[in-house]
C-alpha cells in the first residue's frame, strides 16, 4: 500500500517519497480505513515545508481530512463495520491508500461524490460553525468577508442565504467577481482603500457587525472599516502571510473588537454527537449538490508531487481545489 512521507521540510517536489507498506492488522480499537479521497491543503505544503506552527515530528504523512470506507476492525471497534463510509478527523496522515486510525476518531459519512465530500471536515464545517457560534444576526441583516471567492466563502454566502442574512463578498481582483456572483453574493466589490465607502452605499449605510477575514494584514483594517461601532472582525486565515492589523483608534474609539476562529477549537467545544449532527446537515447539503467546490484537478497518489505543484499555484493558475485519489 502506498504512503506519501517526508522525512526532511522543504519542497515538496525535493522531500516527498512515496514508500509501499501494509498497514497490518488493526489492533484493539483501531480501525483500517481504505482512502477514497482526500485534499491537498495550503496547510499541508506549509507542514511539508516546515513553516511556523506547522511542524510535526519526523518523518510524518501529509492529509487534513479525507474520507474512505473501512476494510479491517480490532477489537473494541465500537458500532462500527466493514465497508462502512467514514470521514477521518484532522491530520492523521491520510495521503496513503490505506491508514491505521482510532475508531473513536471516525464519523458517518454519506453516499455521494467523495472527491466533494472529503473536504466536508474543514472548509463547509468552518463555514457551518462561523455562522452558528459568531453570527448573532436577524434575517436579512448583513454581514462582510473577504477572500470570498475560496472554498469557505463560497460557502458561507450559501450557507448565510439559508439563515436570511445578506452578505457583503470581497475579492481581490475584477476577475472574480462574476464567480461570487454566480454563488449567490448579494453583494460583490474588488478590494480597495475606498472599501469602506463603498460598503455604504451599496447597503444603504447598513449596520454591519460581523466581518469575516480569511486574508489579515491591512485586510482586517479595511473590513474594520466596513463594521458598525462595536462590531467584531473574525479571523481564521492568513492569506497575506501577515499580521493582522487594527488600528489602535478603531479599537479603543469604535469598539471594534477581533477575534480568532479556529476549526478545530470550536469542534472541541462540542460533543460527538453534536459533530456528527453537523457533519449529517453538511453531508446531505454535499451529496444533494446544494454546496459544492471548485476542483482545479484530482491525482492518484503516484502523482503527489505533481498535486502538490498545482496547489501551490495561486490565482487564476489554479481554479479550485486540488484532491488526491489514493485508490485510482
Amino acid at each position: 500500500m502506498l504512503r506519501a512521507v517526508y522525512r526532511l521540510h522543504g519542497e515538496p517536489r525535493d522531500v516527498l517519497e512515496l514508500i509501499d507498506e501494509e498497514p497490518g492488522a488493526p489492533g484493539s480499537g483501531e480501525a483500517i480505513v481504505a482512502v477514497e479521497a482526500t485534499p491537498v491543503h495550503i496547510a499541508d505544503l506549509k507542514c511539508i515545508r516546515g513553516e511556523r506552527s506547522f511542524r510535526y515530528s519526523l518523518p510524518a504523512t501529509p492529509g487534513y481530512e479525507g474520507i474512505g470506507r473501512i476494510v479491517a476492525l480490532g477489537t473494541d471497534g465500537g458500532d462500527w463495520r466493514i465497508g462502512d463510509r467514514v470521514f477521518l478527523w484532522f491530520a492523521t496522515g491520510i495521503w496513503q491508500e490505506q491508514v491505521r486510525v482510532r475508531a473513536e476518531t471516525l464519523s458517518p459519512a454519506p453516499a455521494g461524490d467523495a472527491v466533494q465530500l472529503c473536504m466536508l471536515p474543514i472548509n463547509p464545517v468552518t463555514s457551518h460553525l462561523i455562522l452558528e457560534d459568531h453570527a448573532h444576526l436577524s434575517q436579512g441583516d448583513w454581514l462582510v468577508q473577504n477572500a470570498a471567492n475560496s472554498a469557505c466563502g463560497l460557502y458561507l454566502i450559501e450557507l448565510a442565504r439559508r439563515r436570511g442574512f445578506r452578505t457583503v463578498n470581497i475579492v481581490r481582483r475584477d476577475s472574480l467577481v462574476p464567480l461570487v456572483e454566480q454563488a449567490g453574493g448579494d453583494v460583490v466589490l474588488v478590494d480597495g482603500d475606498d472599501l469602506a465607502a463603498r460598503v455604504k452605499r451599496v447597503t444603504g449605510k447598513a449596520s454591519i457587525h460581523l466581518g469575516v477575514d480569511a486574508v489579515a494584514g491591512t485586510a482586517t483594517t479595511r473590513i474594520g472599516e466596513c463594521l458598525a461601532d462595536g462590531g467584531t472582525v473574525l479571523n481564521y486565515g492568513m492569506l497575506s502571510e501577515l499580521p493582522c492589523q487594527l488600528p489602535a483608534d478603531m479599537v479603543f474609539l469604535r469598539d471594534i473588537r477581533l477575534q480568532g476562529f479556529y476549526t478545530r477549537r470550536q469542534l472541541a467545544r462540542r460533543s460527538r454527537a453534536e459533530k456528527d449532527a453537523i457533519y449529517d446537515y453538511l453531508g446531505g447539503l454535499i451529496g444533494s449538490g446544494v454546496l459544492a467546490t471548485r476542483i482545479a484537478g484530482t491525482f492518484p497518489l503516484a502523482r503527489v508531487k505533481d498535486a502538490c505543484a498545482l496547489a501551490a499555484q495561486t490565482g487564476d493558475a489554479r481554479p479550485g481545489k486540488v484532491v488526491l485519489v489514493p485508490g485510482s
